[in-house]
């Protein structure tokens, strides 16, 4: 049964995994419809509480994490029809805060990390979130030399060309450093929608739904004259790479971008409090309506640059910064049918197909119905007027049944006992809210979800080998495990032969499988869809072991729970007990350990370089004690970046133990193993920051 309307403190380990894995297949999918189509299906507020919900049960359950996480991406692949561009820092998306106490606690946070008294102002900068296309402007030189959208966040898309059609950006600036990568956000005011729209109505064309994805669908034009018609604006907001520094506060730093000639949202302004942030959140609420661009909330980004180097990012967001929402709407619509979608692991999720209803800019026809208990609790029936909500803990939410509307023929939703797929019976643990198909491999469903996910974009990605074409070779029996797509090279004279395959898209697939038998062995553990082995935790596991054999090894070994293999594992940062016990159960099955032997044989693995080569690149590092020079999530996060391996609990694998003020038991456990225990000024010093 499904787990997406559980509240997240009612989730079980079990159930927790399962929602981290719906919800990344749905943000995935997502993504890939706004950033590389120009073509939601729901609206910002919907996709917002998608990744609210990931970020909670990821932060209450830190060792489920998935390698395939959308907490560490951001949008979706680049688009055909453009150059690629790799960005020289990531364009990182944002932390979301709904209300005052979110605002709060993102103060709090910046407090906490920094270690700042209560007493100490936060000076933050609040700026309209403006609802457009971000884009990255490159000036070397003074130049303009390049232009890229933000893609999945590391690589975009070349739009040179088109950018230099926009009047708001200029071609040189005067006075800047020799590099500066100028971010900011593309967008289409409300004039230029509706002449836009007359005269695509005039001409007979199909109208564009909202300005944002006029905005997007424009700047991606591969004829430059359609870009360079559709008057599209740009306000500036932040830095990429640049060659020296510019200001040491935000606000400086976009008054400088003023004097160089770059639009800088005037409405923007620096607070001291909370309640000035709050305030100035009522006043662009109120404002809104009256601008000539979308905007969906206010974005707080605290001002000092030193303070924003400091907290750095975690996952896909900077620390610094947060974008406060505005209010979610709601709207009914017709419950048309209730679907069963059978998963990787076996799980019954319920869906609700949708008269097409339009909320705040987008078409909703589709809502996951959460669990069988939800749906009694509710009493949703098929043919129900239902209200449908925007925001919440998944979206888009069946909020409730309009009963007064309720036809009067209508039946009680009878959630089935038995998959839909294979007919075998679906069962529900004692304690859990998941109704799970008992077919296992025989289940179709089940092995058809486990081959997408081998092929998928995290995993080996291999291009051409789509949904459609996994479901169609697995109903042919040409392909039933990952090894058989590596064997797809011999049967090329059957392939071609294929219905709507063709001899070009057989060669265009055969060379990207082929491309993929040297490949990074934190992707082949995930790709291996093991529970709860996500793609943060699969390069973890790989960074410990360093090769296929070496992880096999140690898992095996590790199945004595009094074994040092067995504390090596659970000692990895953010493994845990649980995680490991689904990993160690995955290599216990003969099965299992014959798929991965069959497919290791076509593949080289390739071992993970360090994030950061320094002088504790690949060392294991237990943090104890109070430190005095930063906190200690701060000195976590600057080890991990210099590559090493932050552990919770010393073994005589630690390489160092920081001891800070009162450092305890750790310190003497490091002494009595003779290990190297470093002051916080000799650990400063060792990674070459100044005490």
């Amino acid at each position: 049964m499904s787990t997406d309307h559980t509240p997240v403190e009612a989730l079980t380990d079990r159930e927790a995994a399962k929602e981290l894995l719906r919800l990344a297949g749905l943000i995935k999918h997502h993504d890939q419809l706004y950033y590389a189509r120009s073509a939601p299906e729901i609206e910002d507020a919907a996709y917002d509480a998608l990744r609210l919900r990931n970020l909670a049960i990821e932060a209450r359950f830190p060792s489920l994490k998935r390698a395939d996480s959308p907490s560490d991406r951001v949008g979706a692949a680049p688009a055909d029809g453009f150059a690629k561009v790799r960005h020289s820092r990531p364009m990182l998306s944002l932390g979301n805060a709904f209300d005052a106490d979110d605002v709060e606690e993102f103060l709090a946070r910046v407090r906490r990390f920094l270690g700042l008294a209560e007493t100490e102002d936060i000076a933050v900068i609040a700026e309209p979130k403006i609802d457009g296309l971000s884009l990255a402007l490159r000036y070397e030189d003074g130049r303009l030399v390049q232009a890229a959208t933000r893609g999945d966040g590391a690589e975009g898309e070349d739009i040179t060309a088109n950018a230099l059609t926009l009047k708001d950006i200029p071609a040189r600036i005067a006075g800047a450093p020799p590099v500066l990568e100028v971010r900011g956000e593309v967008y289409m005011s409300h004039s230029a929608f509706a002449r836009l729209n007359e005269r695509r109505a005039t001409a007979d064309q199909p109208l564009y739904v909202n300005p944002r994805n006029a905005a997007s669908g424009s700047l991606r034009q591969l004829d430059t004259r359609i870009t360079a018609e559709r008057e599209l604006g740009f306000f500036a907001y932040s830095l990429g790479e640049v060659s020296a520094p510019i200001a040491e506060t935000h606000s400086g730093l976009l008054a400088q971008l003023g004097e160089w000639g770059l639009p800088i949202n005037p409405l923007s302004r620096v607070c001291g409090s909370l309640d000035e942030l709050l305030a100035t959140y009522a006043d662009f609420l109120q404002q809104r309506a009256s601008l000539d661009y979308d905007i969906d909330g206010v974005v707080y980004k605290v001002d000092r640059t030193d303070w924003q180097e400091r907290l750095g990012q975690v996952s896909r967001a900077p620390r610094w910064a947060i974008a406060h929402k505005f209010p979610a709407e709601q709207a009914e619509t017709i419950l048309e049918q209730i679907d069963i979608q059978v998963g990787r692991t076996g799980a019954l999720t319920p869906v609700a197909r949708l008269a097409p209803v339009f909320v705040g800019g987008v078409t909703v026809t589709n809502a996951t119905l959460h669990n069988e208990d939800e749906i009694a609790r509710k009493d949703v029936r098929v043919g129900d007027t239902v209200v449908i909500q925007r925001a919440g803990d998944v979206i888009p939410q069946v909020v409730r049944a309009v009963l007064e509307k309720r036809p009067a023929d209508s039946q009680p939703y009878a959630f089935p006992h038995r998959c839909p797929v294979c007919d075998s019976e679906a069962v529900r643990p004692e304690g859990e809210v998941i109704r799970r198909c008992t077919g296992g491999l025989i289940c179709s469903a089940q092995a058809v979800e486990r081959l997408k996910h081998f092929v998928s974009r995290n995993a080996f990605d291999i291009e051409g080998m789509g949904t459609k074409r996994i479901e169609e070779l697995w109903a042919d029996e040409i392909v039933r495990s990952p090894a058989d797509i590596f064997r797809l090279k011999d049967r090329r004279a059957d392939l071609v032969q294929r219905e709507r395959w063709g001899s070009q898209s057989v060669v265009n697939l055969l060379a990207a499988i082929e491309d993929r038998r040297t490949w990074p062995l934190e992707r082949f553990i995930f790709a291996l869809g093991i529970r709860q082995i996500g793609q943060a935790t699969a390069k973890l596991l790989a960074r410990a072991y360093g090769s296929l054999d070496g992880l096999i090894e140690a898992v095996t070994a590790a199945r004595d729970s009094e074994s040092e293999a067995y504390a090596d594992l659970i000692n990895i940062d953010q493994m845990g007990k649980d995680v490991a016990a689904d990993l160690i159960a995955f290599f216990a099955e003969a099965h299992n350990r014959e798929v991965v032997a069959d497919l290791a044989q076509f593949l080289t693995l390739e071992a993970p370089e360090a994030v950061q080569q320094s002088p504790v690149s690949g060392k294991t590092v237990v943090f104890t004690g109070t430190l005095e020079r930063m906190t200690r999530a701060e000195a976590k996060a600057r080890a991990e970046s210099l590559g090493a391996k932050v552990a919770g609990s010393v073994s005589k694998k630690t390489d160092y133990v920081v001891a800070g003020a009162d450092a305890g038991s750790k310190a003497k456990k490091a002494a009595d193993l003779g290990l190297a225990i470093l002051t916080e000024d000799e650990w400063l010093a060792k990674i070459g920051q100044e005490a």
